[in-house]
Order: structure tokens, then C-alpha cells, then sequence
């Protein structure tokens, strides 16, 4: 670790509070003239450190960047974290890393932007500057693909979880990997997974989650206008946000959940697609169904219109605006 991620740790821990630079030195074991270097350059990173004659230096309670030292602190169990400014994709760089052995169970990959986000069914997911959390989380689970639809409900669970911890908003889920805030998508969730080829064990998974914080009136999609929603209605809003802690209590929500290998009760009673009327894309078919309930397994069950009753494991579904 640098002298400079040593010292963002510190400042991080101490945010708030006015260190002094020759406390600092002999903490990191360095000259003062390295502590004021590695204080250059984390200003010029984006941190608001404050220094002043005999006064030392503080973070200001204010700061909000994100990074791996500052998502460190919140973690429950030691975990890999890697903050990127931009990427292709968190999915992409988690994959890459697991491949390659670089990271196991719990890492998390951050980015500040995403040029290529993923969605389901080849979609790309919009994720401007700051504007959200785009992260990606490597799980190690066992069993095989088929058996393994907790994966994304556990997501789903646990940014739910995190968001009314953190922020204080309670969401609603919609199987099966989306979350909704003032009836406007606000999360989406893409799971993918590397299997054994012969056993069809999964080798690992990589959750990639992309939470909208805060939209930017004129500089998204139109096609997103009516669909698309954020936590907060502003960019000021959205800046008084722990996103270090947000995005830690996210991981460590997760990893809870997966432990369990179940349907959360939070995702059932949460969930606001049972009792609706749906329509299914499954594959290039499209039809119309009641949604009754989420079941154990994760699955949903509905009623086609020829009365018989079918759980869902994959699909897509959105729910019908009945007539007045």
C-alpha cells in the first residue's frame, strides 16, 4: 500500500478531525515532506483536505469520493476492493479478475462511470459520472446454475436492505432483479455466473448491480424519461449519500444473505408484482398472466389465462396499468 492509500485510510478513519503532519509521519513511517506530497496528491484527486500553520490536516466531513480505503472501513469481513474512475463494465472487470485468481468471495468492483454497462437480454444500462453506484461483487457459491436463482433475489434483497439502512428510502422489489422507487426503475441487477462444463458446478458468480442516485434533467435518454428514477431529485441530494458506506453495506448485506441459500422474507413482502396483472416476455413470446406468489424456491407463480397455474424461473415481466 502507498504512503498515500496509507494516509487516505487514515484521514478517512479521522474524518473530521485535524491531524497533525508530524503525528502523521511517524504513523506512516515517512518524512513530513511525503505525508504534504501524498496530501497534494489526493487534493488533486478530488479530496477537500484542510491544512493551516501548527494545525495538521483534515479530511472534511463533507467528502464523498469514492474509494477502496473508505469502503474498507465499513466492510464486515476483509474483502478485495478495487475503485476504478472508469471501466467498460464492473461486470467485465469482476470476471476478469476472478478468471485470473486476482479476487475471491466478497470483492467488489467500484466504478465512478461505466461506458459499456450491461442489463439483461443484451441491454446496455445508462451510467453517466457520479450519477449512481456501479459495482460488481464475486461470489463463490455452491451447487449448480439451475438451483442457483437465490443469487439475484438475494441481490435484490440486499440493496434493499442497504438503501433503507443507509438512506432511509424504502424500495420496492419487482421480480425478479429490479427495484423501484415513486414507481420508477431506480436498480437494475445482472447475474452471471462460470460454470464447470462437466459437472455444471458453478465456479464462481458476479452480481453487478447499478443504483441510480440522482438523474441530471436533460442528459439521459429519452427513452428513460418515463421509466427510469433515482433515489434522490437532486445532485445536492444526492452528495449528502455516504457512498462508501452504502456501497460496503451492500457487500455486506449480500454476503448475509447468500449464507442463508433462501428467499429472503423481505423479498417476498416487498415485492410488488404478486396480485397484478402481467405480461411475460419469455424468449420472443409475449403473453398475459396473473401474478400470485413468489415461491420458496424464488420462482414465480401465476395463472395463465387458461387457468392453469406455472412457476416462472426466468422471464421478464412488467406489470399492466389496469383500465378505469
Amino acid at each position: 500500500m502507498t504512503v498515500k492509500s496509507r494516509l487516505l485510510e487514515i484521514l478517512e478513519q479521522n474524518k473530521g478531525k485535524t491531524l497533525s503532519g508530524e503525528a502523521l509521519a511517524e504513523e506512516l513511517d515517512c518524512t513530513r515532506a511525503a505525508v504534504w506530497k501524498a496530501v497534494k496528491g489526493l487534493r488533486e484527486e478530488g479530496y477537500t483536505i484542510e491544512a493551516g500553520p501548527n494545525k495538521g490536516y483534515m479530511l472534511s466531513p463533507e467528502s464523498n469520493l469514492l474509494s477502496a480505503e473508505a469502503i474498507r472501513l465499513h466492510l464486515d469481513t476483509p474483502s478485495k476492493v478495487m475503485v476504478y474512475k472508469e471501466v467498460d463494465s464492473t461486470n467485465r472487470e469482476a470476471r476478469k479478475a476472478a478468471m485470473e485468481r486476482e479476487a475471491g468471495e466478497g470483492s467488489v468492483i467500484v466504478a465512478h462511470q461505466q461506458n459499456a454497462g450491461r442489463g439483461r437480454r443484451g441491454r446496455t444500462f445508462y451510467s453517466p459520472k457520479d450519477a449512481g453506484l456501479y459495482m460488481s461483487i464475486i461470489l463463490e457459491p455452491k451447487g449448480k446454475l439451475k438451483d442457483n436463482l437465490f443469487l439475484t433475489t438475494s441481490a435484490a434483497t440486499a440493496v434493499y436492505r442497504a438503501v433503507k439502512k443507509v438512506c432511509g428510502i424504502s424500495l420496492e422489489i419487482k421480480w425478479v432483479n429490479d427495484l423501484f422507487f415513486n414507481g420508477k426503475k431506480v436498480c437494475g441487477i445482472l447475474t452471471e455466473a462460470v460454470t464447470d462444463f462437466e459437472s455444471g458446478d458453478i465456479e464462481f458468480a458476479v452480481v453487478g448491480i447499478g443504483l441510480n442516485l440522482y438523474w441530471e434533467k436533460g442528459k439521459f435518454p429519452r427513452e428513460l424519461e418515463n421509466v427510469a428514477g433515482a433515489l434522490c431529485s437532486s445532485k445536492e441530494e444526492a452528495g449528502r449519500i455516504d457512498r462508501n458506506f452504502l456501497v460496503a453495506e451492500i457487500v455486506n448485506c449480500l454476503l448475509e444473505e447468500v449464507k442463508e441459500q433462501k428467499i429472503s422474507q423481505i423479498y417476498v413482502r416487498h415485492n410488488m408484482v404478486p396480485g397484478k396483472k402481467i405480461r411475460i416476455l419469455d424468449g420472443e413470446k409475449i403473453r398475459e398472466a396473473e401474478a400470485i406468489r413468489i415461491c420458496s424456491d424464488g420462482k414465480l407463480l401465476v395463472r395463465e389465462k387458461n387457468g392453469e397455474e406455472t412457476a416462472l424461473s426466468y422471464g421478464e415481466v412488467s406489470i399492466l396499468v389496469e383500465e378505469k
